[in-house]
C-alpha cells in the first residue's frame, strides 16, 4: 500500500467537493477556508487541471480565484474553456470574474485606467440570486483590481455596480454562471460570506453537513480500512498537528498504534511532561518516552549555524527514532501530522515512502513505511475543532505552532543548557502574560528569542552585563504571511519587568516590529 493511500478521498457529502480554481491569488486558501465555514467540503485545485478531470471530481460547484495578473497579459493563467459546459455551477472572483468575461462571447474587460482597491460602496441593482436573504441594496465590499468587466457576456444579467465599474456583479441564471469584481472571501466585505453562502446552497445545492464530526467519522473508517490489523507508530512531537492525529488514529485502532515521544530538552518549559500526562494517563496511548535532552546538547555543543543547528537536531531524532522504532518489528505505518497547507504547497501527490518531512524531524528515504495522515485535507483551525471534538486538552489543541527543532533555533548561536533554561523561563512568561490578557487565540505566535550577544545593564545600583530577550508575537491566518501584532504598551511592560525581575542572566527586553515578509516568523 503506497504512502497516504486511503486519506486522499473527499471526505465531503456525496455531492462531491467545491472545488477552488487557483490563478496566483494570495486568498485562494482563504476562500476554501469560508466554504468550510459553510459547513461545506473544499479543495484547491490548480488553473491547468482540464475539463475532463473537473468532471471526474464531480463537483458540487466550482468557484475561480482571484489572481495577481491582468487577462490581457501574455502568460495570464486561463481555465480550459470546455469547463463552462460541464453544467457544473461557476462562481468567479476578481480575476475569475474578469476571465469568465473574456472567455464567454459578447464579454469584454478593459483597462479603464481607474482601478478600485479597498473599500468600495456596491450597488446591488437587482437581487439575483447571491444577494438574496435581505442583503442591503447598499453594501461596502472590498475591491483589489485595475482591469474592469466592461460588457458582460451574452445571456447575463448585470446585478450590481459600482461608481467606477459597470459591472461589479453578474449572473446567468440558467448556466448557474456567476461572479462579483470583490472579495467576499474577506472579514472586508461584511456581506461577502453571505454571498458565497447562497451561491453553495441556492446555487450548488449544497447542504451543510460537512462538520468535524463528520470529518472524524470518515477519518476513522479510512484509517481502519487502510491499515486493517497492521501495527501503526506515531513520531509524537507535543505540537497541535501530531497530537491531534494521533488522537485520531488511536480512535480508530486503539491499542494497534504506539507513539514515540522523543524529549530533546529543547521544548517549552514543562511541554515534556505534559506530553506524556495526556497522552499516556488521559487517552490511554501506549507510549514510549525517550528522554534525549544530554545526547541533543552533547551534538549541539559548539555548533552555531543555523542550518548546522537544524541537521543535527533532525539528524540525532533520526537516529533515535531508528533506535525506538526499530524494537517495534511488525509496524508498517507510521502517522504523520501533514496539514492541508503542506498538500497545497508542495503540489504534489502523495509520495510512495516517505520522504524528508518537517513533522516528524527529518526521516530518512530508506525507512519503508506507509504514512497514515488523517489531517491532510484539513487547515490549521480545523485540526484545532477536531482535537476538541476528540476530548484532548484546551493546553494540547490550542498550544501555538512551535519549529520541529524546538528552542533550538530561537537561541541564535550556540545551544546550552543554561541558555535553554533562560529562553525556557522568558518563554514562558510571554505566554502566561499573553493568556492573562485574553490574546491567547488572536495570536498567532507569541514567543522569546535569545540573541548571542550581551549588553550593559543597571540593576540595584550594580552595573550588569547581561543576555537581551526579545518577544516576538504576530498575527496570521496561515504562517504563509503574518504581521507583528500590536500588543498594548502595559501588557510589554509587565512582560519586562516580569522578564528582566524574575529570569537571571536578562537585562533587557525588546520588541520585534518585523512583518513577513520581509522577514520570517522564527529567527532562523
Amino acid at each position: 500500500m503506497s504512502a497516504g493511500e486511503g486519506t486522499v478521498g473527499p471526505v465531503a457529502d456525496p455531492a462531491g467537493p467545491v472545488l477552488v480554481v487557483d490563478f496566483g491569488a494570495q486568498y485562494a486558501q482563504l476562500i476554501a477556508r469560508r466554504v468550510r465555514e459553510a459547513h461545506v467540503y473544499s479543495e484547491i485545485v490548480p488553473h491547468t487541471i482540464t475539463a475532463e478531470e473537473i468532471r471526474s471530481r464531480r463537483p458540487a460547484g466550482v468557484i475561480f480565484s482571484g489572481g495577481p495578473k491582468s487577462v490581457h497579459v501574455d502568460g495570464a493563467p486561463v481555465i480550459d474553456a470546455a469547463v463552462y459546459d460541464l453544467g457544473v455551477p461557476i462562481f468567479g472572483i476578481c480575476y475569475g470574474a474578469q476571465l469568465i468575461a473574456q472567455q464567454l462571447p459578447g464579454g469584454v474587460v478593459a483597462n479603464t485606467g481607474v482601478g478600485e482597491y479597498g473599500r468600495t460602496d456596491l450597488n446591488v441593482v437587482t437581487e439575483g440570486v447571491v444577494f438574496g436573504g435581505g442583503q442591503p441594496k447598499h453594501q461596502q465590499v472590498w475591491m483589489s483590481h485595475f482591469d474592469s468587466i466592461a460588457t458582460a457576456p451574452d445571456g447575463f444579467a448585470v446585478t450590481a455596480t459600482t461608481a467606477q465599474v459597470p459591472v461589479a456583479a453578474m449572473e446567468d441564471v440558467e448556466r448557474r454562471i456567476h461572479a462579483v469584481q470583490f472579495h467576499p472571501e474577506v472579514v472586508h466585505t461584511p456581506h461577502g460570506q453571505a454571498v458565497l453562502t447562497h451561491f453553495l446552497y441556492d446555487v450548488c445545492g449544497c447542504e451543510p453537513t460537512w462538520t468535524m464530526g463528520s470529518v472524524i467519522d470518515h477519518q476513522v473508517e479510512v484509517v481502519r480500512q487502510q491499515v486493517g490489523d497492521a501495527r501503526v507508530i506515531c513520531a509524537l512531537s507535543g505540537g497541535v498537528d501530531s497530537a491531534v492525529a494521533a488522537a485520531l488514529v488511536h480512535k480508530a485502532i486503539g491499542p494497534q498504534l504506539t507513539c514515540v515521544f522523543v524529549d530533546t530538552g529543547l521544548m517549552r518549559e514543562g511541554e515534556g511532561d505534559q506530553v506524556v500526562e495526556t497522552f499516556q494517563r488521559h487517552q490511554g496511548i501506549e507510549l514510549i518516552h525517550v528522554r534525549a535532552a544530554d545526547r541533543y546538547f552533547e551534538r549541539l555543543a559548539g555548533v552555531t549555524d543555523p542550518e548546522d543547528k537544524r541537521k543535527a537536531i533532525g539528524e540525532l531524532f533520526i537516529r533515535i527514532f531508528e533506535e525506538v522504532s526499530g524494537g517495534i518489528e511488525d509496524a508498517r505505518f507510521l502517522v504523520q501530522g501533514t496539514l492541508y497547507p503542506d498538500v497545497i504547497e508542495s503540489g504534489t501527490a502523495s509520495a510512495a515512502k516517505i520522504k524528508s518531512h518537517h513533522n516528524v524531524g527529518g526521516l530518512p528515504e530508506d525507512m519503508q513505511f506507509d504514512l497514515v495522515e488523517p489531517l491532510r485535507l484539513l487547515f490549521k483551525d480545523e485540526v484545532r475543532k477536531v482535537g476538541t471534538e476528540l476530548g484532548l486538552p484546551d493546553e494540547i489543541v490550542w498550544r501555538q505552532p512551535f519549529p520541529g527543532p524546538g528552542l533550538g533555533v530561537r537561541i541564535i548561536g550556540e545551544v546550552t543548557p543554561d541558555k535553554v533554561a533562560i529562553l525556557q523561563r522568558a518563554d514562558l512568561i510571554v505566554r502566561e502574560e499573553i493568556r492573562a490578557a485574553g490574546l491567547e487565540r488572536e495570536i498567532w505566535q507569541a514567543f522569546a528569542v535569545l540573541p548571542d550577544i550581551r549588553s550593559v545593564g543597571v540593576m540595584g545600583d550594580e552595573r550588569t552585563y547581561g543576555y537581551p530577550i526579545i518577544i516576538r508575537a504576530v498575527t496570521s491566518e496561515d504562517a504563509m504571511t503574518a504581521d507583528f501584532a500590536r500588543l498594548p504598551y502595559d501588557l510589554l511592560e509587565r512582560m519586562s519587568q516580569r522578564i528582566i525581575g524574575e529570569v537571571e542572566g536578562v537585562n533587557r527586553v525588546a520588541y520585534d516590529v518585523t512583518s513577513k515578509p520581509p522577514g520570517t516568523i522564527e529567527w532562523e
